[in-house]
């Protein structure tokens, strides 16, 4: 399922959540014109990209010697489709967060929540391997945003565009389904790649914890103790 557009306007300017969408976009932008050049190492020639990754990624058995990854790690993608995703999720369901936190909560609460995606799939990778494999990706923290968005709005109305055998079709669906479908997603996913953890792929851990934090930490942050709807 592919979100549309969410059915729930917002009181104020989503700045806080602009800019973030923009930081990454300008970081990705960064990394892609990296994928041309190559670097002359001990290993011989390696493309300038990987090093990037390699230094500001995040890397399980490295943490404790790059604690800066934490936050880095966030602002990074590993392709267009990577942050396309990303970016589009946190563009529709990020306002509206922002707008019931205020600015200076959201960003905190954007950035637990990424922290907290971090350690669960630290803690999974370094269990179940792959804890060499770098991490990026704000997927974590959007993850946590989709978890309050559904914990505020359960209601609201999100447009998504739906398969149903080969064909595509457009249809309103409740947050809750929306949102619960694509957690369900994740959780199955992230059970399903377990034995395959070793060789990368999607950081399915990361968008669980990710989710589990903001959703039961939104209600720290609220500016407004009024009824969910």
């Amino acid at each position: 399922m592919i979100p549309i557009k969410d059915v729930n306007p917002s009181r104020s300017a989503p700045i806080v959540n602009i800019t973030i969408i923009a930081i990454c976009v300008v970081v990705w932008l960064y990394e892609w014109r990296l994928m041309d050049s190559v670097v002359l190492t001990l290993r011989g020639a390696v493309s300038a990209f990987e090093i990037f990754i390699r230094n500001f990624g995040l890397v399980p058995v490295e943490l404790f010697d790059k604690p800066y990854t934490l936050i880095t790690h966030m602002f990074l993608h590993g392709g267009w489709l990577h942050i396309i995703g990303n970016m589009w999720f946190l563009w529709i369901f990020g306002d509206n967060v922002e707008d019931k936190l205020g600015r200076a909560r959201y960003l905190a609460f954007y950035v637990l929540c990424g922290l907290g995606a971090a350690f669960t799939q630290t803690f999974m990778s370094l269990i179940f391997g792959g804890g060499n494999v770098p991490m990026v990706g704000a997927s974590g923290a959007v993850s946590g945003v989709l978890g309050a968005y559904l914990r505020m709005f359960p209601h609201a109305r999100v447009l998504a565009l739906i398969p149903i055998f080969i064909f595509f079709t457009f249809m309103e669906l409740p947050a809750a389904i929306f949102i619960g479908f694509w957690f369900l997603i994740q959780v199955v996913n992230g059970i399903i790649s377990l034995p395959l953890m070793g060789m990368g792929g999607v950081a399915w851990y990361a968008h669980i914890g990710g989710f589990l934090v903001g959703y039961l930490l939104v209600d720290k942050f609220r500016k407004e103790k009024d009824i969910y709807y």
